[in-house]
């Protein structure tokens, strides 16, 4: 049985670790050599700063770092001046939080959002609930642990001021259906932001089908640099929004008691960005549209399939997630912590996640300490997941017998 895709080769990881099999996705992605190389280029060819020399190799910089933006905005069918650069998701929710949450939500608002989401999705407005004494409430989720329409739908009020949801859970890999949600939200004139971190390696994102007020992801979960992150905003809100950073770059005019910042995007990025890694974040664009995103969902759901044959089973296994939407898959071997289980799995070589998963939230729903996360993506294929069964099956032997 052959896989769908033959890019294993692509990934130098992969290559200089010929045992391993990475199963942890939904942490960071694996980096293609292509990426890899964007980055020696950058600090090889043409490593100066950004937007402030008059000579030649910052202009090529400039141009550059300013090409991911212009990419950035029709992967996501959006306006340059709606792409802000961040460190990374969570910095971007931060800043939609404190810019635009902190000015935006009075006192007896309601902010609204689920149990699924990362805790850098829900914290920064657990802050804002806190300090402008709005009210934070929760959809219920429905016995698999899924977001629905209807209790959305229910959950909705006249003092619903803001709804702050993801697509694509980091946990259960379930899709939301954001397109039915936020057309309810706009109907009240709700605004509506998402947290794609998950989404962004899995699915193609079009900003404007989905209508979306904001939109945040990291470039490292689809295959790019760490430290590089996106905003999306549409326009009126991004003018809305006050910058969370001052100083070098954003500013426009500086008086000796007053200052005028840049036009949008640019009062959101400060200092020196991280030049490479956004440079570089265009040839992870360009390799997952080479793939196609259509490749890459029959290529998960083929080894999520055969994975979710096997898994069901051994015995002495709790599988959470059974009807997953992404190749996200949650378990536990029952009579073990997942943090003993993961030992086992890494003496077969495989890279996967035990714990909370930075989503606690979820973890307690599901009544447990925490869970095992294989995540299955492009550069997997049936040879890793063979593997993967059989250590899950010496797991549970072990922890049965011990």
């Amino acid at each position: 049985m052959s896989s769908l895709l033959d890019v294993k080769k692509d990934f130098p990881v992969l290559n200089n670790n010929p045992d391993l099999v990475y199963l942890d996705t939904a942490a960071t992605a694996l980096k293609p050599q292509v990426v890899i190389d964007k980055l020696d280029e950058y600090y090889q060819k043409y490593g100066v700063n950004v937007n402030r020399g008059v000579y030649t190799l910052s202009y090529k910089a400039t141009t550059e770092y300013e090409l991911t933006r212009t990419m950035t905005a029709l992967f996501l069918n959006a306006k340059e001046k709606e792409i802000v650069f961040t460190k990374g998701a969570s910095n971007a929710l931060n800043m939609i939080a404190l810019g635009f949450g902190m000015n935006y939500i009075e006192e007896g608002d309601e902010i609204v959002t689920s149990e699924l989401e990362h805790h850098s999705n829900v914290l920064p407005w657990m802050n804002v609930a806190k300090k402008k004494k709005a009210l934070l409430k929760y959809i219920p989720l429905d016995s698999t642990g899924r977001i629905t329409v209807e209790a959305f739908k229910k959950t909705l009020t006249d003092n619903t001021k803001v709804v702050v949801i993801t697509y694509v859970s980091n946990v259960m890999g379930y899709i939301t259906p954001l397109e039915e949600i936020i057309k309810l939200a706009h109907e009240k004139n709700i605004v509506v932001i998402v947290d794609a971190a998950q989404a962004v390696a899995h699915m193609k994102i079009d900003v404007k089908a989905l209508d979306c007020d904001f939109l945040a992801f990291s470039a490292h979960k689809m295959m790019g640099p760490t430290g590089f992150g996106i905003l999306y905003g549409k326009y009126k809100y991004l003018k809305m929004t006050e910058p969370v950073e001052y100083g070098g770059d954003m500013i426009d005019v500086v008086e000796k008691y007053s200052s005028t910042p840049k036009d949008v995007p640019y009062k959101f990025e400060t200092g020196t960005p991280p030049i490479a890694e956004a440079i570089a974040f265009q040839e992870a664009i360009k390799y997952l549209e080479k793939i196609g995103y259509e490749n890459i969902q029959k290529h998960e759901q083929a080894l999520l399939q055969y994975a979710m044959e096997k898994l069901e089973k051994i015995k002495g296994v709790t599988i959470y997630n059974r009807h997953t939407d992404t190749g996200i898959i949650a378990f536990n071997i029952d009579k073990a912590h997942p943090h003993d289980a993961a030992t086992i799995f890494d003496e077969h070589h495989i890279a996967l996640r035990a714990g909370h998963h930075c989503a606690q939230l979820i973890i307690k729903w599901l009544e447990c300490v925490g869970t095992l996360r294989a995540c299955i993506y492009i550069y997997n294929d049936y040879q890793d997941i063979d593997k993967f069964i059989e250590a899950v099956e010496e797991a549970a032997k072990y922890f049965e017998e011990w």
